[in-house]
C-alpha cells in the first residue's frame, strides 16, 4: 500500500497517535507524518505509507495555512489558552492599530521559537525542559507569512487566516503581534486547513478512517503532493534503463523538456505510471534523467 491519506486530526490527539492508528488500521510499519500539528489543534495532517514515505520531505517544505483566533491583552507560558497566565493587562488599541499591525508581519520576520514545542536542546525536547521550569534561549528562525486575512475583529479577540512556510508557529505568530501592540497576546484557537495541496475539504475525520474496510480507498497518489513539479514522460524504449535507475537520454522521451535549465527537479513517468524523480543534467549537446529517487 503506497500514497497518503489526508486525515482530519482532532484536538486532544498528538500527531504521533494519528500514525500509530494508521499503522495499526493499514497493518503496515512504514508509515510516517509530514509535520507535527499541536496536540490542542486541529486540522490537515497528511500521513504517508510505503513508498509515500519517500515524498514526506515535500509535504514538510510546503507552506501551510491555518485558521486561528488571537487574544489580546492575555499572555501564558505556553502562548496559547492552555498555558497557565502569567500576565494581563487592559486592551486599549483601536481596530485600526490592530488590522495594521497584523498586516506588517506579512513578509519575512525573525521568530523565537517557544519553549513549550517539540524542538530539542541537548537531546531533550523543549517542552520537558520547560516543565521543569528551565528556559534556554533559543535562537530565532527565518519564517515567511505570505498572508493573512482577517475575518473577525470583537473586542480583544481577532480571527484571521494566515499562510506561511514550514516551521511558523501559529502561537508566537500571535504573541509577537500581542508584544507588538504593547497590550500582549495568546493563540486561543488554531486550525490548520492546508499542507500543500491537502485541504480540510478533502479530509477524513478519524472515525470516518475507521469504517474504511480497505483503506486504500482514501489513498491518494504518491505523485498528488508534487503537483508544482513538471513531468518528463518516457517511451517504453526507455523502461529497463528507467527501473533500473540509470541515465535516460532526451531521446527517448516523449515529451522534451530542454526549456529547463540543468539540474531542474522533474517527476518522470512511464506511460502513465509514476516512477521517480530525477534532475535533468546534460552531456555536449544532449539531456538525460539523472535519478535522484525511484518508486518502483
Amino acid at each position: 500500500m503506497d500514497g497518503i491519506i489526508n486525515i482530519l486530526k482532532p484536538p486532544g490527539m498528538t500527531s504521533h497517535d494519528v500514525v500509530s492508528l494508521v499503522r495499526k488500521k493499514a497493518n503496515m510499519k512504514k508509515v510516517g507524518h509530514t509535520g507535527t500539528l499541536d496536540p490542542n489543534a486541529a486540522g490537515v495532517l497528511p500521513i504517508c505509507l510505503g513508498q509515500g514515505t519517500k515524498i514526506s520531505q515535500f509535504l514538510l517544505d510546503s507552506h501551510k495555512k491555518y485558521r486561528a483566533e488571537l487574544t489580546l491583552g492575555i499572555e501564558t507560558d505556553t502562548q496559547d489558552r492552555y498555558g497557565t497566565i502569567i500576565n494581563q493587562k487592559e486592551v486599549t488599541v483601536t481596530s485600526e492599530e490592530v488590522i495594521n499591525v497584523i498586516n506588517g508581519f506579512v513578509g519575512t520576520y525573525d521568530q523565537v521559537p517557544p519553549m513549550y514545542s517539540a524542538l530539542k536542546r541537548g537531546g531533550k525536547k523543549l517542552y520537558e525542559l520547560a516543565r521543569e521550569g528551565i528556559e534556554v534561549e533559543r535562537k530565532p528562525r527565518r519564517v515567511h507569512i505570505f498572508q493573512i486575512d482577517i475575518l473577525k475583529l470583537e473586542g480583544n479577540r481577532v480571527l484571521f487566516d494566515v499562510t506561511c512556510s514550514k516551521g511558523t508557529y501559529i502561537r508566537t505568530l500571535c504573541k509577537d503581534i500581542g508584544d507588538r501592540l504593547g497590550c500582549g497576546g495568546m493563540m486561543s484557537f488554531l486550525l490548520r486547513t492546508a499542507t500543500g495541496n491537502f485541504q480540510l475539504t478533502t479530509a477524513i475525520s478519524i472515525d470516518e478512517l475507521k469504517e474504511h474496510v480497505n483503506i486504500e480507498e482514501v489513498l491518494f497518489p504518491i505523485d498528488y503532493p508534487l503537483e508544482q513539479i513538471p513531468a518528463v514522460v518516457l517511451k517504453t524504449t526507455a523502461e529497463k534503463a528507467a527501473l533500473n535507475g540509470n541515465r535516460v537520454y532526451n531521446r527517448d522521451w516523449k515529451n522534451q523538456y530542454t526549456q529547463y535549465t540543468e539540474g531542474s527537479l522533474v517527476k518522470v513517468y512511464l506511460e502513465e505510471l509514476f516512477i521517480g524523480l530525477a534532475t535533468i543534467q546534460k552531456e555536449n549537446e544532449y539531456y538525460y534523467l539523472k535519478f535522484s529517487r525511484l518508486f518502483v
